[in-house]
């Protein structure tokens, strides 16, 4: 998984081909909580890109995208959002590859 670097990063992104972007934290356990399933899931959908951004270091990006409860998913494609998993509660794996598979 990429991990988010700047602000112009995270623009130049949202251009390419089927992105995924994961907004957590260090801090959070339910952020934690999906460790260690993420690499399984990235090898399933290997099609998608996945780039984690940090909430901390990107607060803006968080604002800007409406996106104030962590883990949370948001998806583009060439510049369009496709979808978003957005909410403060803990996510499974299960969960988390159903979102995927209706992104279209």
């Amino acid at each position: 998984m990429e991990t988010l670097q700047s602000k112009e990063q995270f623009q130049d992104w949202q251009q390419k081909e089927k992105v995924i972007f994961l907004f957590s934290a260090d801090w959070c356990p339910d952020c934690r909580f999906i460790d260690p399933f993420m690499p399984e899931v990235e090898e399933k959908y290997s099609e998608w890109s996945f780039v984690f951004v940090d909430r901390d270091d990107f607060i803006e990006i968080c604002q800007e995208h409406d996106i104030f409860g962590i883990p949370s998913f948001l998806a583009y494609h060439q510049g369009k959002e496709l979808g978003r998993f957005v909410s403060k509660d803990r996510k499974t794996q299960e969960e988390i590859e159903s979102f995927i598979e209706k992104l279209v």
